[in-house]
């Protein structure tokens, strides 16, 4: 038990030493919740989602737009150019001629068989199906981050591993050397276990390495640059770290419930109906009413507008506001529209909006299906990587026992350096599928609280 604790105490140090490196160049340790905040406010996806969320509300506003009358005003000016016979002195004279006319015009749809109606609930229901696409993106990314900060933790562990081997094998080295030169031992095992060191290094570079790629790969996801990017070093209690449900029914019916892309496909089973109502609206007759005002102005060229009044021989004024005064007029009419033939267009468009509903209907049956093979897939995995983790808990404390034995073995010289370099071998090999076991259980368990509505977490 006291070689178990100076074992440990010895891959504490080492990472303590690792640790305080990175202090040193104070880099930034980001926590999983930091991490996760973060790829979910800069993610360019979610960002492009985001938007396109916010073109489907906009759609609400054109939608809303349909049952409002459009008004437009209208001006314009005209000349004639010619001339006439004046009768009176059988001479030509001009006949030039410029005029004016304004107007304003509104016009409204009183019925069009509901299609505006149907047309808003549609924009409504789509925004809100884009809400959940968001949704379902932002968990997406979320489990990825998840995963990749597991392994960045994984990775941490594995140099902790390979740097214990490292000490231990600088301490055979110089024990053999001891050994060898007072005569006890062959020249050939310092030979042996300076090999083992150098592989071991070669084996703590790897590690290093690894751990490089892990945490570039997180950074990547992040979209942060990979220098002076680390994570916090969090101790996760794995026997906290239970199966919470005994069964997938249990899972899949509360999440059934919460699931973004169930209720995306639920809401686009709405839509599709709609879309059924707004093609059928062309079979029904249609009512629009239309408002307008206007007035013109005409003026003969060469001639005042003013003239006399040949009874009372007064000057009547007959400029441009008296004209458009005048020329007042106001209209109101209805125009009904009745279709009776549209070369089968309408027929086709009812055909094409009942068969996407066909298709969101199988769609939503096909997100049922494919939660339910996630969940049962999640739920094996979870139980498969609980009995991988306490058989590989057994097989560390065997190994870690038998190279007890071992190293005292070999201590006091009755055993070689290549029968200790492979229990030692088996002993790492223990560790690392013991590590490998416990983030596998982590995750494998996370993501089934996931489908259970718990969100991300390791705290």
């Amino acid at each position: 038990m006291k070689t178990t604790i100076a074992f440990l105490a010895v891959i504490f140090i080492s990472f303590a030493g690792f640790s305080q490196e990175s202090v040193t160049k104070k880099v930034k340790k980001w926590s999983l919740k930091e991490s996760v905040v973060y790829a979910l406010e800069h993610n360019l996806s979610v960002k492009r989602a985001d938007l396109t969320t916010n073109l489907r509300k906009e759609d609400i506003t054109l939608a809303k737009s349909s049952f409002l009358p459009t008004v437009s005003g209208s001006g314009s000016q005209s000349y004639s150019f010619g001339s006439n016979v004046d009768l009176a002195t059988n001479t030509r004279k001009s006949a030039d001629r410029r005029s004016n006319s304004f107007g304003v015009n509104a016009s409204a749809s009183l019925f069009n068989g509901f299609k505006n109606s149907n047309t808003l609930k549609q924009s409504k229901l789509s925004y809100e199906t884009s809400k959940f696409d968001l949704e379902k993106m932002k968990d997406d990314i979320s489990l990825n981050v998840l995963n990749s900060y597991l392994n960045v933790l994984f990775n941490k562990e594995n140099i902790k591993i390979a740097q214990a081997q490292v000490n231990l094998g600088k301490e055979q080295v110089d024990r053999t050397k001891r050994l060898v030169e007072s005569g006890v031992q062959p020249k050939g095992n310092l030979l042996d276990v300076e090999a083992t060191l150098a592989s071991d290094e070669g084996k703590l570079i790897d590690s290093e390495n690894n751990l490089e790629l892990a945490l570039l790969s997180l950074a990547q996801l992040l979209q942060l640059p990979k220098e002076g990017f680390d994570v916090e070093d969090v101790n996760i209690d794995v026997t906290a770290t239970k199966m919470l449900y005994t069964n997938v029914n249990e899972v899949y019916t509360k999440s059934l419930d919460l699931r973004p892309e169930i209720k995306s496909a639920q809401l686009s089973i709405k839509n599709a109906k709609l879309g059924i109502d707004v093609a059928k609206a062309d079979y029904l007759p249609s009512l629009s009413m239309n408002v307008g005002l206007n007035t013109f102005y005409n003026h003969n060229q060469g001639q005042k507008d003013d003239y006399i009044n040949p009874i009372t021989s007064e000057v009547v004024s007959n400029g441009f506001f008296t004209q458009l005064d005048n020329n007042f007029g106001q209209s109101v009419s209805l125009s009904l529209r009745i279709p009776i033939f549209s070369g089968f267009r309408t027929d086709t468009y009812v055909k094409k909006a009942k068969i996407n509903h066909q298709l969101s209907e199988n769609n939503l049956t096909s997100e049922k299906l494919r939660l339910r093979e996630s969940i049962e897939r999640a739920f094996t995995d979870a139980k498969s990587s609980l009995k991988s983790f306490e058989a590989a808990t057994k097989s560390f404390t065997a190994q870690t026992e038998s190279f007890r034995f071992a190293k005292e073995k070999f201590e006091a010289g009755q055993s070689t350096s290549y029968d200790f370099n492979q229990v030692k071998n088996r002993l790492v090999d223990a560790q690392g599928a013991l590590y490998r076991a416990k983030f596998n259980f982590i995750f494998k368990t996370k993501l089934l609280e996931f489908y259970y509505g718990i969100p991300v977490n390791i705290d």
